[in-house]
């Protein structure tokens, strides 16, 4: 199978295509910085940097989007919303019209999309029927979806991956959060009553792994577990795995100072999101709970086992 990703430097590309790749599947990378594909995504991958070095005659079966710069770690001036949109809905856009230039069409698009897409719903529970609530994150990802889905005209099977947040070593939301736990400075962040919905790596690979193997998914799927958490208690999990007080809390008005208003809503509000779908389907979690999915996480991050014993 031959497949072309963008975004596969990221945490999450980058250990997907280190999976396609050790399974036989020939991947072709989008980047920036081709000089890190190599390192970052695995031996025998092919970097390019614009649509633009792919013929027209070039043959892939699927194409996966991963890119976006992130979302968390400057405030969200008028400037970086633009390019948090571009890294999102215009590269996706640039890639459907590629798509449309094929002279033969990839089978399957497989697309990026975040939970941050249903908004703060409080304890309400969401599936990928649920309404949304308004705010800059739902219009990113409806506008990310939205040129996503656009290949369907061009007879594309199109997956959008909702995806929550990803526990997995050296990367993703957890490493900044260790250090500060190590020294017995965990802290919940604001009430810690806000919903976590969240995935293990090996899981959210998983799912890409059946919706490319799948001819009969498409549309929306939550790549979340099934069994979100509160901010507290997944403060409280890590600290306890790890032998380390967390009395600590970061009051809402600190966030608000520090990230802004509307970034500040992204951390202390949240999703208690289901993955529906992807149950219905019949896919299995190996990792459905939060505990055993941080000691998997865990067992791979130096120091860690050592706090754990």
């Amino acid at each position: 199978m031959r497949i072309l990703v963008t975004g596969g430097t990221g945490f999450l590309g980058a250990r997907l295509c280190q999976e396609l790749g050790g399974g036989g599947a020939r991947l072709v990378v989008l980047s920036r910085r081709p000089d890190r594909v190599r390192d970052r995504c695995g031996l025998g991958i092919t970097a390019i940097t614009s649509l633009a070095e792919l013929p027209s005659s070039f043959v892939f079966d699927a194409v996966i989007n991963l890119a976006g710069e992130p979302l968390i770690g400057s405030r969200w001036s008028i400037e970086r919303k633009k390019v948090l949109w571009d890294s999102r809905v215009e590269l996706t856009r640039l890639l459907v019209e590629y798509i449309a230039r094929a002279e033969i069409k990839p089978k399957v698009l497989i697309s990026g999309s975040a939970v941050g897409f249903y908004g703060d719903q409080g304890d309400s529970l969401l599936d990928e029927a649920s309404a949304h609530s308004d705010g800059f994150g739902h219009r990113l990802c409806e506008a990310w979806e939205s040129a996503a889905s656009q290949a369907m005209e061009f007879g594309v099977r199109v997956c959008l991956v909702r995806t929550g947040l990803v526990l997995g070593p050296k990367g993703g939301f957890l490493a900044p959060m260790l250090l500060p736990f190590r020294f017995g400075l965990g802290a919940r962040i604001g009430s810690g009553e806000q919903w976590m919905s969240w995935i293990h790596l090996r899981d959210y690979v998983s799912v890409f792994r059946c919706l490319l193997d799948s001819p009969e998914m498409s549309g929306v799927f939550n790549a979340v577990a099934p069994n979100p958490v509160t901010n507290r208690e997944f403060t409280e999990t890590l600290s306890r795995l790890l032998h380390r007080p967390a009395f600590l809390a970061v009051p809402a008005w600190v966030l608000g100072v520090m990230l802004g208003r509307e970034l500040s809503r992204l951390l202390l509000g949240g999703q208690r999101v289901v993955p529906s779908r992807l149950l219905e389907s019949g896919f299995q979690f190996r990792y459905p709970q939060l505990e055993g999915a941080l000691l998997e996480t865990l067992s791979h991050v130096p120091g860690a086992v050592a706090l754990q014993s």
